[in-house]
């Protein structure tokens, strides 16, 4: 007995043809909210270890934070919710932010992303 011959049609239905659209756009929605969420935050990850490099005082340091965001549009992070921390050995500060990201998603549908980076070694945790 042949099971596939030339009576046996082959390809994908018009169902599974809908399934696998849906299934696309899904995530097509879910990645198109998540990645500008992403690339805002290497924004400010970037931007904390560019201004700990360059130093001064926090002012200082939180204006030229100010700075470099305003050209790549960050609006979640700005210069005043900065953490700055004195390193161990005196010679400067280490640099923290920790906010929340809420992307709508669908109707009333939303994913909560929490975000947090520091300029402290990995070795180092503060609370």
């Amino acid at each position: 007995m042949k099971v596939f011959g030339n009576r046996y049609q082959r390809g994908i239905t018009i169902v599974g043809l809908i399934v696998g659209l849906a299934v696309i756009g899904f995530i097509g929605i879910f990645a198109s909210r998540l990645i500008p969420a992403y690339i805002e935050y290497n924004a400010v990850k970037n931007a904390i270890v560019e201004v700990k490099a360059e130093g001064g005082t926090i002012r200082a340091m939180q204006g030229s934070f100010n700075r470099r965001t305003s050209i790549n549009d960050v609006e979640a992070v700005r210069g005043a919710d900065l953490i700055f921390e004195r390193t161990t050995d005196g010679s400067g500060f280490d640099i923290s932010f920790a906010y929340e990201k809420r992307l709508p998603l669908v109707a009333n549908v939303s994913i909560l992303i929490d975000f947090a980076g520091t300029t402290a070694p990995a070795s180092v945790t503060s609370e």
